[in-house]
């Protein structure tokens, strides 16, 4: 059995725009789902499976957000500023954290919540680079018409079962397997291939990160699965850590009013 993974880098650059007032002073993670902030809902499941570090990287109102993560008695906390989060994504938003890629993390977007279970399912994997996958994907999308499908980071596998694709418009959607949900394992191995991908990337788009990087137009605005899929083209192993609903991504007011619902509905299942 591999070790625990203690640490989890979180991306909460963003402001969570579609969330309208909801995000007017607070970050998205903060938004409350059922008397819990989204951030809350994350903790509690990484914490279930023995994280005890958490990465931070800020941007839209980042004073805020270092009050609210330090009340949550995080054991060890680290803040890195994104002060470009206004014109960058998600890709380079993470790059802000490369130093943190020194030993075995999560990765996890910061306006998704997922189960215990789904972080157990992550824990339990032997993967270097493991992608976190909801086979079920499609009923979430059941009456989701501000989030339509298409905009689902998708994903299908190779014979041999690792990832073959990854991210938004990567593939016909009946051609998917799942959705990856957010949430990425990462061993020693994995970290240190990502850090060194962060390094080839640094330089390759150095003074032109308005080139077309994978399917971005722009590298600047690249998302993390343009990196996972730019690994998998050249060679790198990407396997599924395969799960069956128990999460939900909150983009949009709607979704926030499915989250509660779901929530309600089975609140054992999130204990």
């Amino acid at each position: 059995m591999s070790a625990a993974i203690r640490r989890c880098i979180l991306i909460a650059a963003g402001r969570g725009k579609r969330l309208g007032t909801h995000t007017e002073e607070i970050p998205k993670c903060m938004v409350e789902v059922t008397g819990r902030p989204i951030l809350g809902w994350v903790w509690k499941a990484l914490a279930a499976v023995g994280v005890e570090e958490l990465v931070v990287i800020r941007g839209y109102r980042g004073d805020v957000l270092e009050s609210f993560v330090r009340s949550l008695g995080i054991p060890r906390v680290t803040f890195v500023d994104n002060g470009e989060w206004e014109t960058n994504n998600v890709l380079l938003s993470l790059a802000h954290a490369r130093a943190f890629l020194d030993q075995p993390t999560y990765l996890t977007y910061s306006d998704i919540i997922f189960t215990p279970a789904v972080a157990r399912a992550a824990a339990a994997s032997p993967a270097d680079i493991g992608l976190v996958i909801d086979r079920l994907f499609r009923d979430i999308y059941v009456g989701r018409d501000q989030h339509p499908l298409e905009e689902g980071e998708v994903a299908d596998l190779m014979p041999d079962g690792t990832v073959a694709r990854v991210g938004k418009k990567a593939l016909p959607v009946p051609d998917a397997v799942g959705e990856f949900i957010g949430l990425t394992r990462l061993s020693a191995a994995g970290a240190t291939i990502t850090g060194r991908a962060f390094d080839a990337l640094a330089h390759r788009y150095d003074g032109r990160d308005d080139q077309p990087f994978q399917r971005a137009r722009r590298y600047r605005n690249a998302y993390l699965t343009d990196l996972w899929q730019e690994l998998i083209d050249t060679g790198t192993r990407i396997d599924p850590i395969f799960i069956d609903g128990q999460w939900r991504e909150i983009d949009t007011g709607q979704d926030l009013d499915r989250a509660r619902q779901l929530l309600l509905s089975a609140p054992k299942e999130w204990s």
